[in-house]
């Protein structure tokens, strides 16, 4: 049997988004359940739109999801190439010039037929194409010609790409056919949607690989809750390592229709795999992902709140009052009397610890004959100035007693001014 070879060919001419990875993805892991080899291949003959920044943009997003690929091509390098064939179709009479560019010959009235990995049996009839261009005027091969060209020569035995592509496969059997060569299989996958079933869009989520992981999501999240968009495993499970989709999955199991993109079931996924991290792990993350902030209260608050985090950046919205006061404060529902009366309590206490806290809060609320509840709450507002944060006692312990007393007081202090 021939070996699996396959190929993710980008575009080099802006913002890889989330779909295109999704396809390199497909690629990639089928590919390696077949250990096969698995190339990238910059389609860049489109010169007008050409950006040397996407094509390291796509190389740090395949990078930073562990998609390694086995060979590398280019295919402004490959002009000679293109040119040898080329010269074979005008031998055969089977392309023209046309204000400078060459076109290939539509033959009518011919059914294109083909096994699709995903369709099935795909059928177009030639009527419907016309003649079309091959090499353009500017010397560089159109997609068609030069995917054809180095889908052959470099023994790619499956094309697994978007749904977008399929009336364009008909022009590829017709290459194929003029050139004497054996077309891959082909397998066109459906394409990623937004919420309203409509071309996912820069606001419903298509953005770049990069760009996630600056939002705080980590790349196996990322990897796992792609690859279950339009493939499903053979059970109920979801979470998914990249070496554990490797095992489980295979072409048969692609969705014909096209998935729904839902940025909170990828919040889902992140906050999934932050919780499979292990402790000093997901230290080490919120230190590199907030380098200004004091690494070594990082170190003590981080844990507090590896169970609350659904992305790296929710981080600064529990635990931002650890490393400044609070500009502003929510409503608090006790007196300041209270308050000032609890503060008296922390500065008498021994020990600073979550457990002794707890008593004193309690204490204070049945002295006062106050909803422990409410002077909870009013006092995660008053050292957070948020309603929510990682848990109080904790919290607490970890802000210190000097620190707590102080912003306890100021807020004593603040409302007695105002009355």
């Amino acid at each position: 049997m021939q070996k699996v070879r396959t190929r993710y060919a980008p575009s080099p001419t802006g913002v890889l988004h989330i779909g295109g990875v999704r396809t390199a993805l497909f690629n990639f892991l089928f590919t390696k359940t077949q250990k096969g080899d698995f190339l990238l291949r910059m389609e860049d003959t489109d010169r007008k739109r050409f950006e040397t920044d996407s094509v390291n943009q796509i190389k740090k997003s395949l990078n930073a999801l562990s998609l390694k690929w086995d060979e590398y091509h280019v295919q402004s390098e490959r002009l000679n190439i293109y040119d040898k064939y080329l010269n074979e179709l005008k031998k055969k009479g089977a392309v023209y010039k046309d204000e400078g560019a060459w076109r290939f010959k539509v033959k009518k009235g011919k059914n294109l037929i083909w096994l699709d990995g995903v369709h099935g049996k795909v059928q177009f009839n030639s009527n419907v194409i016309e003649d079309f261009v091959i090499l353009k005027s500017d010397k560089f091969p159109t997609y068609h010609f030069a995917n054809v060209v180095d889908d052959t020569q470099m023994n790619i035995s499956h094309v697994l790409r978007g749904d977008e592509w399929l009336s364009s496969t008909p022009k590829h059997l017709m290459l194929y056919e003029a050139l004497g060569w054996q077309p891959p299989i082909f397998i066109h996958v459906p394409v990623i949607l937004g919420p309203d079933h409509k071309k996912l869009s820069k606001r419903q989520g298509a953005k770049s690989v990069l760009e996630y992981i600056d939002d705080g999501y980590l790349p196996e999240a990322i990897t796992n809750y792609l690859a279950l968009l339009g493939w499903a495993p053979s059970g109920d499970r979801e979470i998914f390592s990249l070496e554990e989709l490797i095992k489980e999955f295979s072409i048969e199991r692609i969705n014909k229709n096209s998935p729904i993109f839902n940025i909170e079931k990828l919040k889902w996924f992140n906050g999934q795999w932050i919780r499979r991290l292990d402790e000093q792990e997901y230290i080490n993350k919120i230190i590199k992902f907030y380098p200004t902030y004091d690494s070594l209260v990082t170190q003590a608050v981080a844990p507090l709140t590896q169970d609350r985090v659904a992305t790296l950046a929710d981080y600064a919205k529990l635990a931002a009052f650890f490393y400044e006061k609070p500009k502003e404060i929510p409503s608090v529902g006790v007196s300041a009397v209270t308050i000032s009366h609890l503060s008296m309590s922390f500065s008498k206490a021994n020990s600073w610890v979550s457990d002794e806290l707890k008593k004193l809060i309690d204490q204070v609320a049945e002295l006062d004959m106050v909803n422990r509840i409410d002077l909870i709450a009013g006092v995660r507002n008053i050292v957070s100035g948020s309603t929510v944060t990682p848990p109080l006692y904790e919290s607490l312990e970890k802000l210190g007693k000097i620190e707590t007393i102080d912003r306890l007081n100021k807020y004593v202090k603040g409302a007695k001014l105002k009355s």
